[in-house]
């Protein structure tokens, strides 16, 4: 099948308007640190600069039972007592946008 320059034109469009739309995306970010005194601060957003205020959080114990839920702060930000043994972070802002840290890998 041939195209006509309309149509080829159309489909152009329509491809570089979806191309553009995954380029808007906005992926997950989240990063946690500990503060060295028993608590552990994470701060989150978007790539797109959008905020990640509401956005669950929950901390897992090594079987993945939640031990602490909340939610980000208007700030972006959740701050939660470090629990003893292994246990994991969930910045979950829905399918496709969940990102999970591991404690071992939260560090001052």
């Amino acid at each position: 099948m041939t195209l006509s320059a309309p149509h080829l034109s159309a489909t152009l469009l329509l491809a570089c308007g979806l191309a553009a739309g995954q380029a808007l995306a906005h992926t997950p970010l989240c990063s946690c640190y500990d503060n060295g005194d028993g608590t552990v601060f994470c701060e989150g957003g978007f790539s797109d600069g959008s905020s990640a205020s509401g956005v669950k959080i929950s901390v897992l114990d090594a079987s993945g039972n939640a031990l602490i839920e909340g939610a980000m702060n208007e700030n972006s930000e959740f701050e939660f007592d470090k629990p003893d043994g292994d246990y994991s972070v969930l910045f979950d802002a829905g399918p496709g946008h969940a990102i999970s840290i591991k404690g071992q890998d939260i560090v001052e």
